[in-house]
């Protein structure tokens, strides 16, 4: 069920999104927050950054583990605008990340919901509770609208 709270992260989440398709990177946003404080926030890199790693999530999460001091982010919420892939599940499970809220399905690469079911692994250490669908309509269409421009520029 979605919360005021929640539609209010996920928009900044979704600005960050935007910002990330202005540096022509694929719009994905995402923000880590400690009580009502945004403690970490990031947008896609990886073309940037020349760093397949440098996705919204794990952005955020550097972020927060450098403005907080440490790797393990106990007590906070993710906040995403499309449903992390397997290499950002693994890492908000090691970040020890309490809450995943995202917005989009990603039926080719989400490893939550979608293509597998990463935080149901058995022998995981932490569970993550999860929230998706926030936004979700906004945050394909940002998608889907980014993907159409990058269609007809390329005819």
């Amino acid at each position: 069920m979605e919360s005021d709270a929640d539609n209010h992260w996920m928009q900044h989440a979704l600005t960050l999104a935007r910002e990330a398709a202005a540096q022509g990177e694929v719009p994905v946003g995402a923000v880590v927050v400690r009580g009502e404080e945004i403690v970490g926030e990031g947008w896609n890199r990886p073309i940037s950054a020349n760093d397949p790693t440098a996705h919204a999530e794990v952005v955020a999460l550097r972020d927060a583990a450098n403005r907080i001091g440490n790797y393990r982010l106990t007590g906070t919420t993710l906040y995403v605008t499309l449903e992390p892939c397997l290499m950002c599940a693994g890492a908000i499970i090691h970040a020890r990340v309490e809450t995943l809220v995202f917005g989009a399905r990603d039926p080719k690469r989400g490893a939550i919901d979608s293509i597998a079911h990463a935080f149901e692994t058995p022998g995981l250490n932490h569970r993550v509770m999860v929230r998706g669908g926030v936004l979700g309509e906004e945050g394909g269409a940002l998608l889907q609208a980014f993907f159409r421009e990058r269609r007809l520029s390329s005819q």
